[in-house]
């Protein structure tokens, strides 16, 4: 099959979302990122730990690096994730940055502070078989790990790479002369390949693909490399049954698997911040949903069939003879009561907006160019299926110009930031598949359009540090608030108090307060040995609280002595208080 419009246009416009390649040598290999995330959780062992998960079809490992004090899984916590496409190698540097920044500032007391009532799980690279391709001897963007897949379904495996056809090192595009082509040169940059507009008059003149040759004589080039399946494709949320890259089911990969096990088994997790293609923190997306629409990866194949994957069915009922059948609000809760929801709820919309000015206020960053859904992307799974707060942003892009070509705005904005060396020269070669026509390889190196300079990495790890430190700032905390002991007379005491949530995050997203995984608040009413109970609830749940706000609850209680009150959850923390009746 032939490489289709849509195919590459991605490929020369897809990556204006996360690098140079004449000065990236700063990247850090993936055999390295995890040396200094185990030297990192050695040094500071009081407070770190490293922790491998997994390894990939590609014997890449899964770690995680857990940060915080005392009693970590028991306090609210953020996840924070490198890499969920495996182009964007900044979001493995910003993730592996971020944690060794903050152990670096841990004995401050501002982030001491945070740390007795925050825990982090920072997961420095969830695509090491993709990202590895950049410090391979052939460089080219990858986003698919190395399980062997038969991508055109022709019962051969991995059998049509591409191919480094000028010896550069780099993976580029083939331009083919031919008056019967589909592309010619653009008006805004004569290096750069554009389709035809035959609204302005335009024809083509040349056919364009992807470096390499038609292995399997097929009629397709390229289309079924080393590997794989894509991380970001192969999440459940809107998954894309037979989609290209999206592997044989719904977390299919060992990383996926990994990755989404640790976050299910810690109920602590509140929020979730992605470094990857999707883009939530910046005004571009966030109008009609902040579950921002994801940028397909410049290597990428689209499919021509989507579809989406019923709602996860995330608990299961009693058994018959287990007990009690569930009240009307538990079997709501149970089924998942509005459960599927597509667009972004109005309260948490609130707080999203609140986190992205912030983003925008902390980096300086402006909007990020228009992106494409990827179905079964990490940031939309974290809001939609499990249910909390999500946040996502490439970190770092060439301005888009408007009614400019991506790949012409790009070479411009190179040239005015000397940034050298992002351009192959268009070069003549002999191709098999094209004898006696003219036949040149050139174009944008690979990673240039999708990453910073290395030179750039400092500065872009300070900006999002301190942007993640203010945004947990923001955690939910619970605290009592006028607590009062009545003398109601004949030795009955009424007890009464708020429960507050003082801070700005809710205590649990409104996506996800019908979700099996989300813990909800228990507070829980004790007296004291001789006291007898007369009214009120000894333990009851108490519904999401939104920031700032408080619940109010009383008790009766007849007998002097102290009572104990306790409130919390996983993901909000602990608060209790002694009361003494007399």
């Amino acid at each position: 099959m032939k490489i289709t419009v849509r195919i590459i246009f991605m490929i020369l416009a897809g990556g204006m979302m996360c690098l140079p390649a004449g000065a990236q040598s700063g990247y850090t290999s993936h055999k390295s990122m995890m040396q200094k995330a185990e030297a990192l959780a050695k040094e500071h062992s009081a407070l770190c730990t490293f922790r491998s998960l997994a390894k990939t079809a590609g014997n890449s490992e899964i770690a995680v690096l857990t940060i915080g004090s005392s009693d970590r899984d028991s306090k609210p916590a953020i996840a924070v994730i490198g890499a969920t496409d495996g182009s964007c190698l900044i979001g493995r540097e910003l993730a592996l940055g971020f944690a060794a920044s903050l152990l670096k500032e841990s004995a401050t007391p501002g982030i001491k502070a945070l740390l007795d009532k925050i825990t982090f799980y920072i997961f420095p690279d969830v695509s090491p078989d993709a990202s590895e391709q950049y410090f391979r001897e052939v460089k080219y963007e990858r986003n698919i790990n190395a399980a062997p897949t038969d991508d055109d379904r022709d019962f051969s495996t991995d059998e049509d790479p591409y191919e480094d056809l000028d010896r550069n090192g780099f993976i580029t595009m083939i331009r083919v002369s031919d008056p019967a082509g589909t592309y010619t040169e653009s008006t805004d940059d004569k290096r750069v390949m554009v389709q035809a507009d035959l609204s302005k008059g335009e024809t083509g003149s040349y056919f364009i693909y992807s470096e390499g040759i038609d292995n399997d004589k097929d009629g397709s080039f390229n289309e079924d490399g080393t590997g794989g399946v894509s991380f970001n494709k192969n999440l459940t949320y809107n998954y894309e049954e037979f989609g290209s890259n999206a592997g044989l089911h719904p977390v299919s990969e060992p990383e996926t698997r990994a990755l989404l096990d640790f976050l299910f088994d810690h109920y602590n997790i509140y929020a979730t911040f992605a470094f990857g293609p999707q883009d939530n923190l910046n005004p571009q997306q966030r109008p009609s949903s902040p579950i921002a629409p994801a940028q397909p990866s410049p290597q990428e194949q689209p499919s021509a069939q989507q579809g989406q994957m019923p709602p996860m069915v995330q608990g299961q009922f009693p058994m018959a003879g287990g007990g009690q059948m569930p009240s009307g609000s538990q079997m709501r809760r149970m089924m998942g009561q509005n459960r599927k929801i597509t667009s972004v709820q109005k309260s948490d919309e609130t707080i999203v907006k609140l986190v992205s000015d912030k983003y925008r206020e902390i980096t300086g960053s402006r909007g990020t160019p228009p992106v494409k859904n990827t179905p079964g992307n990490f940031m939309e799974w974290s809001y939609y299926h499990y249910g909390r707060y999500s946040f996502s942003t490439p970190a770092w892009w060439v301005p888009a110009e408007r009614d400019k070509n991506a790949e012409a705005a790009f070479l411009k904005y190179a040239e005015e930031n000397k940034m050298e060396d992002v351009f192959v020269p268009w070069t003549g070669i002999d191709h098999p598949d094209f004898p006696g026509k003219k036949t040149e390889v050139g174009g944008i190196k690979p990673f240039t359009m999708t990453n910073p300079p290395a030179d750039k990495i400092e500065e872009l790890v300070s900006k999002n540090y301190k942007f993640i430190i203010a945004v947990a700032a923001m955690h939910p905390e619970l605290e009592f608030l006028d607590t009062k002991v009545e003398n109601m007379g004949d030795n009955v005491y009424r007890v009464s108090l708020k429960l507050h949530n003082k801070g700005i995050f809710a205590t649990c997203t409104e996506a996800g307060q019908n979700n099996l995984w989300t813990r909800l608040i228990q507070l829980r009413f004790e007296p004291s040995g001789g006291q007898k109970f007369l009214s009120g609830q000894k333990i009851q749940r108490v519904q999401r609280l939104e920031g700032g706000a408080a619940a109010e609850f009383s008790w009766l209680v007849n007998g002097k002595g102290t009572v104990s009150i306790s409130a919390g959850a996983a993901n909000t923390g602990t608060v209790t208080t002694t009361l003494e009746l007399k």
